[in-house]
Parts: structure tokens; C-alpha cells; sequence
């Protein structure tokens, strides 16, 4: 049965990936700055004319598991017990799983011009997305096959899907001030893909039983798609995670912000905008099948493993597609009081289900500020982040979670709901000459000894006038 297990999971689940951090909106770090792309970096007069990671990674890893096979995983690090005899069947409960991550692997940034405050960025990050549904039957069969005797066969038990996709992501952003009050930018990437997954089973059945000679047999019939850039580890080497452009792509996002004379801020992006196209040697499987099973536990693990993937693999098929990047609008409103400052945050996926709407509270003292942070995810859940961050013109520093109270007690097995994990942190520093107003420097970058600018969107939006 422990290899039914593994087998089980191997065809069933796909991980989701997706990531925010919403307590860094508005911070006018490195990472706010590539994220949302109108935001600004520089502070004139304090800061040095670039910027840079150097190499040492924005990193953002979050998890989360919703379901009734929460009970099974937390005993099962609880107390090092797999058991779902509690675990109900029957009933169609499902189960969702959601995990992301987004690193900026390298980033830097240069203040162009005074005037109309220009900066221009690059950087190269990786990330992953994507989303899983499964049955609580998926589960429980792994331990107890007995349980399903009086379940009939065409059950759809199994009937999971979901995606994951990731890539790398080249980007070139660029952000102005169009007034003193109002700021646009703009991200262009190019998009490498590293490896895609995508299980769709429309019907499912299963049966197990004793035959003549008193010997368990398992029935498992499948049918659906299967798309998948991997199906084997010896697919695998250390190319297939390096940036080649045999999956390109390419994605856009875009931004304004606008502050009013009363002081309030507000941001609007759309951002990652995009597609891939996977190569033609990507499996792209329709199956149909059933996979009988006799006397399972007198097999060899690659005997057993072979019969289950065979529903899929003898039905191969190599085909080229496109897929979508998890595109996302948002929204963000705030006001500073003193040292406290308030941010309301909605943000959701286009293409794919969920979203966010988060209240980020800010108390700063000095260098220094601490958020709280507490957000409803819409795929039904509630979490709480908590960030720390130092932070000078010059230098920055964060840490943080958007899920406080749930990797607190996935460490220590205690709690109850959801299963959940998050962690964030970054580093960037700013060098070279200090961005100096034009009345405090002999000189400065668009003032003076250079042809007179014009603003990059102004000319954009002048030549849609002509055209209209």
C-alpha cells in the first residue's frame, strides 16, 4: 500500500505557486520597485544613483493546504503516524492546495533624470504557478483500500486536477512622473519557461476485491489529459533549469500612481500579462484506461509504478502549446498619520481563481517599521503577516511572513484549520554618486548641458491624440 501511495500522489497532485507580499507595497524598496512598476526607488538629495541586490536573492516562499486531509498531514508530523480511517469518503469533500514562490535571483536599477524623475531597472527572477484540487479519496486509499468495498465502481473518486508552471522572468521596467502627482510605468519581460504540469481527470473509477485465489486486486480506470514538459527523471539535467529560450515567452505589466494634495496614495497595476510556448516535445497526453492489479504487495516497485503510468505513458503524444501567465490587477489606497500609515490592498488573479484583500498597518520609528498585516484570501481563507524591515536611502533590509500564525504552528503541530507556510526576506544597496537636486549640484542628469526632454508617456499619449 506504501507504494500505491507514492504512485497515487505522483499522478495526482500539482502544486499552485503564486506570491505578493503586500507589507512591501509602498515601501519604496528594490523589490516594491520591480514589483509595481511606477513606484520609485530613488529619494533625491539622499540616495546614491544605483542600486543592486548583488546577487543575494529576494526570496518569497508561501504554502497552503485547505481540506479535510489537514487532520491526516498534521498527525502525520505530529506523530509520525499516516492514518485516515477518520478521513470521511463518499461525500465529494475536496481538498486545494497552493504554493508559490518568486526570487529576484539579480536586480539593478539606475536614476536616469531629474526631470521627471526617470529610472530605469533590470532584473532576472524565477517563479512558479499554478493550483491543485484533490479527493479525500486520493488520500485515504493510500492506507485503507478495504474502506472502498462498498463504494460503486464509477465513482469519480479520483477526479483531480490542477496545474504548475515555472519559468524565468528578464524584465526591463521603466517609471516617470507625468505631474508631480501622477506617475506611470511600464515592465517588459522575456520569458524562458523551466518545466510545466497540467492534470485534468474527468472520470475515474476504482474497485478492490479478492479474486480465486484470495488475492487483493485493485481496478483503476482514468481518463483525461495530461501535459507535461517531464514525465521520467532521466528527462531531467542541470540544462533543463537553466535559461534557454526552447519554451519562450514573453509578458507586460503596467502601473500609475497618483497623490493627492490631502495626502492620500494610490497605485493601480496590471502586471504579468503573458504567455509561453512550450516546445514540441512537451508530452501532451489524452488517456483513457484502466490499470488491473493482482496481488499488489508481491510486485516491485517498478513493476507496481509501471502498471499505474502505463493508463498514460502508452498513450503518449509530443505537441507544442501555449500557456498563460498568472496575470494579476490590484489596487492600493493609503494615508500616512504620523508614524502609523494604513494601506488597503485588493488584488486578483485574471486568468486563474483567487485573490487577495489585504490591510497592511505600519508603524515606523526611524529606520526602522514593523507591519501587520492581516488579508482574506478568496479561494476561502483568512492569514496574517507580520514584516520588519530597516531601511535607509541607501540601504534596505526585510523579513517577513504572510502567514504568521500558521508556519508558527506548523513548526510546533499545533493549531487547527488550514495548513499554511510563508517566508519572505531581502537585501538591497544603493552606490555611485548621491542624486542630488539640481539647486544643490553643479550637475545633474537631464538638467542643464543636455537636449531639453520631453516625458516618454506625454510623446505616448500625444501620438494616440494625432491618431484619434
Amino acid at each position: 500500500m506504501r507504494r500505491f501511495l507514492i504512485i497515487c500522489v505522483l499522478l495526482s497532485l500539482v502544486l499552485k505557486t503564486e506570491a505578493q507580499q503586500y507589507g512591501l507595497f509602498n515601501t519604496r524598496t528594490l523589490f516594491d520597485a520591480f514589483e509595481n512598476p511606477a513606484q520609485k526607488a530613488f529619494v533625491l538629495d539622499s540616495s546614491r544613483k544605483f542600486a543592486s541586490n548583488f546577487l543575494l536573492p529576494y526570496l518569497s516562499l508561501n504554502a497552503t493546504n485547505t481540506g479535510d486531509a489537514n487532520k491526516v498531514f498534521r498527525r502525520a508530523i505530529s506523530d509520525n503516524v499516516f492514518k485516515t480511517s477518520d478521513l470521511p469518503i463518499g461525500n465529494g469533500a475536496l481538498n486545494h492546495v497552493y504554493q508559490n514562490s518568486n526570487i529576484y535571483l539579480l536586480t539593478f536599477r539606475i536614476f536616469q533624470s531629474y526631470k521627471y524623475h526617470k529610472e530605469l531597472g533590470f532584473s532576472w527572477q524565477v517563479r512558479t504557478d499554478g493550483i491543485a484540487t484533490y479527493t479525500n479519496e486520493s488520500l485515504a486509499i493510500l492506507n485503507d483500500y478495504q474502506r472502498f468495498s462498498n463504494i460503486p465502481p464509477e465513482n469519480n473518486l479520483f477526479n483531480n486536477n490542477g496545474y504548475g508552471q515555472s519559468y524565468h522572468q528578464f524584465s526591463i521596467t521603466y517609471r516617470e512622473n507625468y505631474t508631480k502627482k501622477l506617475a506611470f510605468g511600464v515592465k517588459l519581460s522575456l520569458l524562458s519557461g523551466i518545466s510545466y504540469n497540467k492534470l485534468d481527470i474527468n472520470e475515474s473509477s476504482f474497485s478492490a476485491y479478492k479474486n480465486a485465489a484470495n488475492q487483493d486486486v485493485f481496478d483503476l480506470g482514468l481518463r483525461g489529459t495530461y501535459k507535461a514538459t517531464f514525465m521520467n527523471s532521466d528527462e531531467l539535467s542541470a540544462n533543463t533549469f537553466m535559461p534557454s529560450f526552447r519554451n519562450p515567452g514573453a509578458s507586460i505589466g503596467f502601473g500609475t500612481t497618483y497623490t493627492s494634495k490631502s495626502g492620500y496614495f494610490m497605485m493601480a497595476n496590471i502586471k504579468d500579462l503573458g504567455f509561453i510556448k512550450w516546445n514540441n516535445d512537451t508530452h501532451n497526453i489524452p488517456f483513457n484506461g484502466h490499470a488491473i492489479i493482482e496481488n499488489p504487495d508481491a510486485l516491485s516497485t517498478h513493476d507496481f509504478k509501471k502498471k499505474i503510468t502505463d493508463i498514460v505513458t502508452l498513450q503518449d503524444a509530443k505537441s507544442g502549446f501555449y500557456s498563460l501567465t498568472n496575470a494579476k490587477a490590484d489596487i492600493t489606497a493609503s494615508k500616512s498619520f504620523g508614524a502609523y500609515t494604513p494601506m488597503l490592498i485588493l488584488s486578483k488573479n485574471l486568468f486563474f481563481k483567487g485573490g487577495d484583500a489585504a490591510f497592511v498597518n505600519t508603524f515606523k520609528y526611524n529606520e526602522f517599521s514593523a507591519s501587520l498585516i492581516p488579508d482574506y484570501n478568496f479561494n476561502g481563507f483568512f492569514m496574517t503577516g507580520l514584516q520588519g524591515m530597516y531601511k535607509t536611502p541607501n540601504f534596505e533590509a526585510f523579513l517577513g511572513t504572510d502567514n504568521l500564525i500558521k508556519t508558527i504552528s506548523l513548526k510546533s503541530n499545533s493549531g487547527s484549520g488550514y495548513y499554511g507556510a510563508s517566508f519572505y526576506m531581502g537585501i538591497g544597496i544603493k552606490f555611485g554618486g548621491t542624486v542630488e537636486h539640481p539647486l544643490n549640484s553643479s550637475h545633474m542628469p537631464g538638467v542643464g548641458d543636455e537636449p531639453e526632454e520631453r516625458s516618454f508617456f506625454k510623446k505616448l499619449f500625444h501620438l494616440f491624440e494625432e491618431k484619434n
